[in-house]
């Protein structure tokens, strides 16, 4: 259903591409298995938009709200995202914090 939405509908409607987004993550998680268990485990695996932590670093990272509701997808998780609100999370696998934002002067070059 939402393949056949506008782009403008789809990324610039009130949920900001959030819902967009989790449907990214649905669609991964069926081409990707691997990618999805990951992501149940708790890893914040490195993915097309900015949030994922590659290796373990000595410094904390900003994600964008489209990591978490494309996250979640993965995970099989509903979309719970509040677009005012921001998000620390940890990855599993690297203990890298990264706070997700949907500020855009945060998230710098996206």
């Amino acid at each position: 259903m939402r393949d056949i939405l506008s782009y403008e509908e789809r990324i610039e409607g009130p949920d900001r591409g959030l819902i967009n987004s989790w449907y990214v993550g649905r669609r991964l998680a069926l081409s990707d298995p691997d990618i999805s268990v990951k992501a149940k485990n708790g890893e914040l695996p490195v993915l097309a938009v900015k949030g994922g932590v590659e290796r373990k670093i000595n410094q904390s990272k900003i994600g964008s709200l489209w990591y978490l509701a494309t996250w979640q997808g993965l995970r099989g998780d509903d979309l719970d995202v509040d677009l005012d609100a921001e998000v620390e999370m940890m990855c599993s696998r690297t203990g890298v914090k990264v706070l997700f934002t949907g500020d855009i002067k945060k998230l710098g070059d996206i």
